[in-house]
């Protein structure tokens, strides 16, 4: 039986099960114009494409998994790697997405990682491709990735500090990832890093990681933390915000507001200057998910690795494509399918609203 969830309230009723080899309803809410990219009903348009390829991951990041790990997906639930070209292939054709990235859990653990990438990159509409990582294992395969086609990367890094890193991720593996950090270097014109800090962990480590970052040409992103942990135990008022972030950084750099248009993108941008000679030393960026949130930009829309529509991070429906897929749904239904999830998307992820629930997926399981 394939699982299909239009995602919308009101529209289908939930969650229902379809006979295999039978197709979806595509029921289209009548206001729903016939576009052909991702629209929804405030404007905004989905070109950036986020695909989860596993929920695996080989670090327990306190923020986001809880020690012992969480289940994993049963291998037939996943998507292969044909399933994520087609699904690509769709969503760059008919749907205008132009940048997709791949995340996880940690896409490094799928063996077929270049390849996924290179049949990406074989398209015929080709989107940047890009990757977020932790880096664990990229020594040996930043190469590989590069030649097949991957733009870019983005690699989680919240601290130097080896005993910091242990206590964050609940593994020793700082010295592996500052070795896929520096191959990647080597072959990638683009390497942004992210950092999330945890207050009385890592906090007074932000000037001197964005110092490292700026030495080496990265850009450097702080995150703020997000209610997407495994143990649910997210507290607004303990978290670190973007204004923190900003008076910390300014105690031993110049932020300057940066004048390149943010053009959707997640992160508010500032030039960093040198305090004593006003020499520009690069950039660093600034996700404010919670405080200052930017709902009303967002052009994303995300793949689950068992490839389901998520039109929101902090969504708590799903459009299942893989189900219709496999049961043999052309192109065009898939299209439509992912066109009606995104057409109910909300004005905004309601983290400031009473009632307010975190969803029981946490980010290794929708993918960032």
């Amino acid at each position: 039986m394939a699982l299909v969830e239009l995602g919308m309230p009101g529209i289908t009723g939930g969650r229902r099960a379809v006979p295999d080899g039978a197709m979806p309803d595509v029921v289209l809410p009548a206001d729903r114009p016939r576009t052909p990219g991702l629209v929804d009903r405030f404007g905004r348009v989905a070109t950036d494409l986020r695909v989860s390829l596993t929920d695996r991951c080989n670090l327990r990041c306190t923020y986001c998994m809880p020690a012992e790990g969480l289940p994993t997906l049963p291998r037939d639930a996943v998507m292969s790697r044909a399933e994520i070209a087609r699904l690509v292939g769709v969503a760059t054709r008919d749907l205008g997405v132009r940048q997709v990235r791949f995340t996880g859990g940690e896409p490094l653990l799928r063996g077929d990682l270049v390849e996924i990438v290179r049949d990406c990159a074989a398209l015929p509409h080709r989107p940047e491709l890009s990757l977020t990582t932790n880096a664990v294992g990229l020594e040996s395969r930043a190469g590989a990735l590069r030649d097949a086609g991957l733009d870019r990367l983005n690699i989680s890094l919240d601290t130097l500090d080896p005993d910091t890193f242990a206590t964050l991720a609940r593994r020793p593996f700082l010295e592996r990832t500052l070795a896929g950090i520096d191959a990647a270097a080597q072959v990638f014109d683009v390497v942004k890093v992210n950092a999330v800090l945890v207050r009385g962990v890592n906090l007074d480590h932000a000037a001197d990681l964005l110092a490292w970052c700026l030495e080496r040409g990265f850009e450097l992103r702080f995150i703020e933390q997000m209610p997407l942990d495994a143990d649910h135990t997210w507290d607004r008022a303990a978290m670190v915000t973007a204004a923190e972030v900003r008076a910390l950084l300014g105690e031993r750099f110049t932020l300057v507001g940066d004048d390149e248009p943010r053009d959707g993108a997640p992160a508010e941008r500032f030039v960093v200057l040198d305090r004593s000679t006003g020499r520009r030393l690069g950039r660093v960026g600034i996700i404010a998910s919670v405080t200052e949130p930017f709902c009303g930009d967002c052009r994303r829309t995300r793949l689950t690795a068992e490839g389901g529509v998520r039109d929101c991070l902090f969504a708590h429906t799903e459009t299942d494509l893989l189900g219709p897929l496999r049961a043999g749904a052309s192109d065009e239904t898939l299209a439509d399918l992912w066109r009606t999830a995104m057409w109910g998307k909300k004005a905004g992820h309601g983290m400031a609203d009473t009632g307010f629930t975190q969803p029981e997926r946490t980010m290794s399981a929708i993918g960032g």
